[in-house]
């Protein structure tokens, strides 16, 4: 078993693996889950795939996700998508706020740290990029879910997570997933069925507001409004597609999964049912790669960041335990490349 990393494979996805190895040319889809800080523990490892895998890639490759997920892909979807990561990572680390801020503040400071991300460049080389095609999942909201207002958006969520309990199409009454496409480019994803769900090109003019929605978090930041889309308010595409259990479309390549877990919670409302997690047909190709428990345990309070943190910590402190976090994901991404090297990493993938 490898020390850092642990290597989940579906049945498709582990007999190619046995077959091939893990090679860039032969992912169809990255997908990007939300979470929050919790994406500081992969780092490492994005730096070492974005970085190396990649890069003799020609044919698309259909990069989707929603809320930090998102942003993360829109790294990769840069020309040079490791600065891309680190402008990133330092700009998130370095969020400060005062007591309990409003989400206009929250807000701000999201679009600050999306700025450095992008760069000067970053959203024409998105839109322009020879084979990356990024998708970014939003949330269009309908009813009290729309309000600004924290206590009738509070009860949008309560009547989102009530019926979520009986079944994930309640939330269709409340919410409706919206996808920014490359170029309009579809991808295999154009049959999802499992809730309402529309597909808008991704341009130059709507693609800093699409990534601002898709992390727009309900009651943290202000809901979002992008030009061309349809009319309404839009927030976090997590509150729908959390770790992203869908159907990832017809292919024989893999479904390459980097996740702060070694499990897939459907939606934002699911987290709590621990009886609702990811249909196994939807992973049948899928590698998910997550940190080992050994290295969680390593971390800053023994635990992946979240959001309590920014509660539960001063700035400073909270600032020197996520650094801690970067460096110490630094030893999956050795280890990944170490048994990419070698040819070893079949050897401790286990069956999703």
């Amino acid at each position: 078993m490898a020390a850092n990393l642990t290597l989940l494979a579906g049945p498709d996805a582990l007999r190619l693996l046995r077959e091939r190895g893990l090679r860039g040319e032969d992912v169809d889809v990255v997908p990007g889950a939300s979470g929050g800080p919790k994406w500081l523990v992969l780092a490492g490892l994005d730096r070492a795939l974005f970085g190396d895998l990649f890069k003799d890639r020609i044919r698309p490759l259909h990069l989707i996700g929603s809320s930090i997920g998102s942003w993360r892909l829109a790294c990769l979807a840069q020309k040079d998508p490791v600065s891309a990561l680190r402008r990133f990572e330092a700009a998130y680390i370095d969020q400060r706020y005062p007591p309990k801020p409003s989400p206009a503040v929250v807000s701000e400071m999201s679009d600050r740290i999306l700025d450095a991300l992008l760069g000067d460049e970053g959203v024409e080389e998105i839109i322009r990029h020879p084979w990356a095609r990024l998708h970014i999942i939003t949330a269009l909201c309908r009813g009290p879910l729309a309000a600004e207002h924290r206590h009738v958006q509070m009860l949008g969520l309560t009547l989102c997570a009530m019926g979520n309990v009986l079944s994930r199409r309640s939330l269709s009454l409340h919410l409706r997933r919206v996808i920014f496409d490359t170029a309009g480019d579809t991808g295999p994803f154009a049959a999802w069925r499992d809730l309402p769900s529309d597909h808008l090109p991704l341009t130059a003019q709507n693609l800093k507001a699409a990534l601002i929605a898709s992390g727009s978090i309900p009651l943290v930041l202000s809901g979002v409004r992008i030009p061309g889309a349809h009319p309404g308010v839009y927030r976090d595409g997590g509150v729908i597609d959390y770790h992203l259990d869908m159907n990832f479309g017809p292919g024989e390549g893999l479904v390459l999964y980097p996740h702060f877990y070694p499990y897939v919670v459907p939606g934002w409302f699911d987290k709590p049912l621990r009886w609702r997690r990811a249909r196994p047909e939807n992973f049948r190709r899928a590698l998910l790669i997550s940190p080992s428990a050994a290295l969680v345990a390593k971390l800053p309070g023994g635990k992946i960041p979240d959001r309590t943190d920014f509660e539960t910590m001063t700035d400073n402190e909270r600032i020197r335990a996520w650094n801690k976090v970067v460096i110490e994901s630094e030893r999956m991404g050795d280890e990944l490349q170490e048994l990419l090297a070698t040819g070893r990493l079949v050897d401790h993938v286990r069956p999703l």
